[in-house]
Parts: C-alpha cells; structure tokens; sequence
C-alpha cells in the first residue's frame, strides 16, 4: 500500500526513481510523484493516476527530471480524496523541506490545530503536509539539524509511517524512518550512493545491499559515511545490519506472460518445491524445519493453536485448521487478525499463535502478533519476505520460498503457506503418533508429487479460457466446497471479486441450503468443488439440489469421474491426490477461470482497483 523511492548519488536520480515506482505499482495506488533536487532548486512534479501520468508531465518541462537527489511516491489514498494536490511529495510551507510518507498519522488534526496558530497555511487535506511542516516547526524552534527535528517531530506522533525527507539545505543528505510501515535502504559500493525504498525491488539492479530499518528506528543517510541508523524514542545508535538481496532482476519482471499474476500461477510448481526443498526428505521420511524443531515443546504440548491472518492468508490459515486438526489433532482456532486485536481475547502461555502474511508486513497482523506476545503466547511466523516485520517480531518462522508475488491477487503465496503448514502439522502428527509410519511415507511421497500435477493441471488453460468467456458477463457467483475444500471455495470466489469485479460469495456446500439456494435461477453460476473426497456423496446430492433449479454447475472433479460429468454444465479434472493436499490443486483452475474472466473484461488484472497489495495501515 503506497510506495516510496528515492536516490542520492553520483548517477542521475530520475530514472532510478521513476523506475523504482513502476517497480511499486504492484503495492496500488491512485496518484504519483516525485521531487528532484537539481543542485539549486527543488523540483516538485505529481499527478493523480499512473506513473505513466506523471512521467508525461515531467517530459514536458526536462529541468523537473535534472540532478542526483530524488524522492517519489505512489499513494493509495487515506486523508484526502486521489487529486494533483494532495498527491505526493509534499513541501513545507516555506518550501525547504521535502517529504514523502506511507501511513496514517492519526493525530494530524490535533497538530494541524496547533501549527495553524503559528501562522502554518496548508494546500492539501492530508496528515502528510501536517508532519512536515511540524518537522520545520521543530527545526525552527529548536535550532536542530534535519535528523534531529525529524526525530523530535516524531515523538508527537500517533499513528504509523514510512518517511523520506530532504532539506534543501543538506543537500547531501536524505532522512528515513519508519513506524509499522516497510523501508528499505541499499548501499552503494563505498557508500558512494544510496537507494530508498518500500521493498527492494527498485534497487535490485544497482545493489544487492540492504538494511532494512525496524520500527522506531531511522536513518541520516549521508554521501560517503557510513549510514546512522537511530532509535526514535531513545536516541541511541543501533548497529545497522546490512542484508544481501536473495532475489534477481528476472523474477521481478514478467517473463514473456501477459501479466504478472498468469506468471505467478505457472509458477507455482517451482514455488512449492523450493518451498519444501530441503526441509523434506521423503526417501527417508524426515521433515526439517529449524523453527518447528527448536520448539517443538511449544508446539507438542500446545493447548490450542490460533492462526491469525487476513485475506488470502486467512483462507490458507482455514485449511491449516484442517491439517492440523486431522493430522495431528490439535484444536485451531482461526482469527481475522484485524478482529482478532479488538475483541480482548484469551491467550494463555499454552497457545501456539500462527501468524501468516505474504508481505510480512500486515498492520493487522503484526498487532495481532504483538497482543499474543504481551500474553505470553508463543508465536510462529509464516510469511515470504526476507527481512519483513513478521520475520522479526516473531519467536520463531517459517519462510514460504515463493519469490517476489507482484500481482495484488495472491495466487503462489497461497499454495506455498499450504504446503508450509502441511509440512508442519505431518511433522507433529508423526510425533505425536497420530500418523502411522505407512501414511506418513505415504504422505510425503504424494507431497513430492503435487508440483508435476499441477504442471499437469495448468495444461487444461484453454479449456478454462473457454468456460471463463461463457460465464465473463455474471453479475453473480457461487463457490461450494467442503471439508478441506470450503477455504478454497472461499479463495476461490475472492480472486473473483478481486480482479474481475463480479460479486462471489463461498460457501460450505451443505450451508447453500440455508439460504443462498435462493439466489439459484436459470443465470447463476455454481462452482462446485467435487473432488473424490470423503463428502463427494453429500456433494453430488448439493449439485442436483441447484440443477433441480436450474442453475449452471461448473464443477471441479477428480480425473475418471463419471457421476457429476453427467450433471454438470461444464466440469474440470484434477489429478486425483490425498484429499489433505487437494486444495493445492483445487485452487489452480479456480485462479486461472479468474484470471480468464478479469482479462476477457478488460480489467487491469496485477492492479485491481482500490486495492494494494500489502495492506500496511489499519
């Protein structure tokens, strides 16, 4: 959500910067911009919509693109509606200082108030503008070099933020800090430059250094010293660690796909065998995971485990309920982990907490894991991001390995946290005895197998592509599924909403009695996960319930079924599976049908509207 680039160095700023966020676009937003320092004066240039916008309004006046200093912006706006003015960079009323901000600053008014006493005149209707021109305020009253009055500024604050600010009269010198918002800085070869960032993708070709600031720290960023990396609150110098980027140029870009997303889901076969390379052995029925291993007294003599986690991540979190619940019969608990934090929950130091995100930096989520940790819960974190908040602040973790996910609508993230949490909940139910030996080879043999079907699987794209413009003008949808594939029915009717527009809704299929069956007429399409299961009889009585109504099944089956072929308006094979593993493969047909339906609808697939993709403010 919003994204933040900047440049100070020997080359030249503006393509870096500019680059830097399309490199972001993938985070959603509705306005850009960018300021660039010339060695005189300040350039600021910005739009509400694409950087494509902006880079045709900076085209026009040349000097705007000149010099080595530079910040940008994408902003998905929060105080303020998506115009020119309340776009971003913001300047300070007299014009010297330059900022650029993620986040929220929940006080703003309560500061505007008082800044406005002091003959402070605002153009826009953002908190942005607020903090910094209070950053000025300081400065002036305290007689404070920038870093300091950035730090100042800050101790007023209530709320969450990533920031980039330049003074133009530190003309070598950029200020960052960070508050439950991500920021990235790569070092140049004898700090002779440096790049700042929400993530490090826009710096990937010119460093593979980064430090990646923790809340409440930031950072004086001079040309040739060593970065200072402070806390807020205490003043005191940290150690900054410098990080090596693990990610390469190529996986960043599309690759020949039409889009990022259709790149995503064709990798999910490498994903998932990256994700559980090394981890499991299945000739010699081991499972290794450090987090898991190192902890396993939390995890065996657990009373409960309670996964927290929003969107995607909660529908993977949902099918993790059902791994561990079957494989290793431990009691879970699911949590919406923006709910979760309000409701005062109970959590005692005999529950496991799972917190899973793609980015690693969910606000929810990351309070959710901050309330379990004040409990004296332990917590595990399942998230993709090296580096990320959750890899920190949790006790322990577990990486998916999925590579960068540009597109907003998770698609690799989703069957790598499954295939994490399988192979945790297979690893303690062999401990604990609730797996016999057998089918624990058993399983783990299967497990091996999942990426060459899905290979198998993504096969059948022409025929989802023709099922997609059948159905590319509903107005609405249903997904049924049960057992372990309800959370996928779930997904799946979510990558609907999200990049096609079409209102879906998932249901356990047995619920659809319980009033959706209303909904069912002549034009209603049914997606029915009806896989070889243990439910497959109850499903197929749920399928002739809607035909009986005439309603459009498509349905999802296992390859050979010839019972539901006969009912069913359309129906695709998967590859028959352990009915644990068949939402890795359920799933697959239910992206690509999504993805069919956005692209035949003309939607901007990797950037829905109003969405981001890592949403890092409440």
């Amino acid at each position: 959500m919003c994204g933040i680039t900047g440049y100070i160095g020997y080359r030249e700023a503006y393509p870096i910067v500019v680059n830097g966020l399309q490199r972001l676009e993938y985070r959603g937003y509705d306005s850009a911009g960018i300021m660039m320092f010339d060695g005189e004066n300040i350039h600021v240039s910005k739009t509400k919509g694409k950087v494509s916008d902006l880079k045709e309004i900076t085209n026009q006046n040349p000097q705007t693109k000149k010099g080595n200093i530079g910040i940008g912006h994408t902003r998905w706006a929060t105080h303020g509606v998506p115009n020119d003015v309340n776009s971003h960079p913001h300047t300070s009323m007299s014009g010297e200082l330059v900022i650029v901000h993620n986040g929220i600053i929940e006080n703003y008014d309560t500061l505007k108030k008082e800044l406005i006493t002091r003959g402070y005149t605002f153009k826009s209707d953002t908190d942005t503008e607020v903090l910094v021109n209070l950053i000025e305020e300081v400065k002036k009253q305290e007689g404070c070099k920038l870093g300091k009055a950035v730090q100042l500024a800050l101790t007023q604050v209530i709320g969450a933020y990533a920031i980039a600010v330049f003074d133009k009269s530190k003309t070598n010198e950029i200020v960052v800090a960070r508050l439950g918002s991500p920021i990235a800085i790569g070092v140049g070869k004898d700090n002779t430059e440096f790049f700042v960032a929400s993530d490090a993708s826009p710096f990937l070709e010119y460093t593979k250094d980064a430090i990646y600031l923790e809340d409440e720290q930031m950072a004086i960023i001079k040309l040739d010293k060593k970065i200072k990396v402070r806390k807020i609150y205490d003043d005191s110098l940290v150690v900054a660690k410098i990080h090596e980027l693990q990610m390469s140029l190529e996986q960043i870009e599309k690759g020949g796909y039409e889009h990022f997303m259709l790149k995503e889901i064709h990798e999910q076969p490498k994903a998932i065998i990256d994700t559980y390379r090394g981890r499991m052995l299945s000739d010699e029925g081991i499972i290794r995971m450090a987090g898991v291993d190192d902890n396993l007294e939390k995890f065996l003599n657990a009373n409960r485990i309670i996964i927290v986690a929003c969107g995607t991540s909660w529908h993977a979190g949902l099918v993790a309920e059902y791994l561990f619940e079957d494989l290793a019969r431990i009691p879970v608990e699911v949590e919406y982990a923006s709910e979760f934090r309000y409701r005062n929950p109970i959590i005692t130091e005999k529950d496991v907490v799972i917190a899973i995100s793609q980015s690693g930096e969910t606000a929810d989520t990351l309070a959710a894991i901050k309330l379990a940790k004040e409990k004296g819960a332990f917590v595990f974190g399942v998230c993709n991001v090296v580096g990320s908040s959750i890899a920190r602040e949790t006790h322990a973790g577990a990486y998916t390995h999925a590579g960068p996910e540009i597109g907003v609508a998770s698609t690799k993230a989703f069957t790598t946290q499954i295939t994490v949490l399988t192979l945790i909940a297979l690893k303690l139910g062999k401990l604990k005895g609730t797996i016999l030996k057998p089918v624990f080879h058993s399983y783990l043999r299967e497990l091996q197998l999942i990426p060459s079907k899905i290979e198998e699987l993504l096969k059948i794209d022409n025929q989802v592509k023709q099922i997609a413009s059948v159905y590319k003008d509903a107005k609405n949808c249903l997904y049924l599924g049960r057992g372990f594939n309800f959370p996928v029915a779930l997904e799946g009717a979510l990558k609907l909403k999200e990049i096609s527009y079409i209102h879906a809704e998932g249901y356990p299929a047995a619920e659809m009695k319980h009033g959706p069956i209303a909904l069912i007429d002549e034009n209603m399409p049914i997606f029915v996960i009806a896989t070889n299961t243990t439910h497959y009889e109850k499903v197929v009585s749920n399928i002739q319930e809607i035909k009986a109504r005439a309603g459009k099944i498509i349905a999802v089956v296992t390859q050979g079924d010839t019972t539901v072929k006969e009912i069913a308006d359309h129906v695709i094979e998967i590859p028959d599976t352990e009915e644990a593993f068949t939402p890795l493969l359920t799933t697959i047909p239910l992206q690509l049908l999504s993805y069919h339906i956005a692209v035949l609808l003309g939607r901007n697939v990797d950037q829905p509207r109003n969405l981001a993709k890592s949403v890092t403010v409440e």
